[in-house]
């Protein structure tokens, strides 16, 4: 599978969850997506919850949504994070309203809430969050991984093969 020249943004902020951040970004890098590591622009280097750092290339304030073909959001406890950032909502809001895939894992979905990406979606995510993505509007689904139109969300690091998988498929055909 390729996804050559497809360009990638992956959101990050501190207390990001390390294998749901690690993970996509070097599964897509080995599809052959050209990853951007896009942080709030509070700091260069965002702290994993086991604190491994990751070092971000731009700022949110710095991209749009027009630069990239998808936004990746990895959970941990970076999401409530992020959301303290409303250039990073933008890009999410953005990135989604323009038809762009939009994927996030865990504590992701908050990010997705915030940015209007969950109304009438069905989604899926860390289970402490199902009663946020219902109240944003949309229906919790319990499995690995969920499709629908652009916005692909799982659960936890045990789905990560799967979550991979849905977003490098969808870069496929986009």
């Amino acid at each position: 599978m390729s996804i050559s020249g497809k360009k990638v943004a992956l959101l990050i902020e501190d207390e990001y969850q390390i294998l749901e951040g690690w993970y996509p970004y070097l599964r897509l890098q080995e599809s052959g997506a050209d990853i951007k590591v896009i942080g709030s622009g509070t700091k260069g280097s965002y702290e994993s919850k086991e604190h491994y750092p990751m070092e971000a290339d731009a700022a949110a304030s710095e991209v749009s949504a027009a630069d990239f073909d998808a936004v990746v959001i990895p959970g941990g406890f970076a999401p409530d994070n992020m959301r303290l950032h409303p250039e990073m909502i933008d890009l999410v809001k953005d990135a989604y309203e323009s038809g762009k895939l939009v994927a996030a894992i865990c504590h992701g979905g908050w990010m997705l809430a915030s940015a209007g990406a969950t109304k009438g979606r069905k989604i899926t995510g860390y289970l402490p969050i199902k009663t946020d993505v219902e109240n944003a509007g949309g229906t919790w689904v319990d499995e690995p991984v969920v499709e629908d139109g652009n916005v692909i969300t799982s659960r936890t690091p045990v789905d990560l093969p799967d979550f991979g998988r849905a977003i490098v498929n969808y870069l496929e055909r986009a």
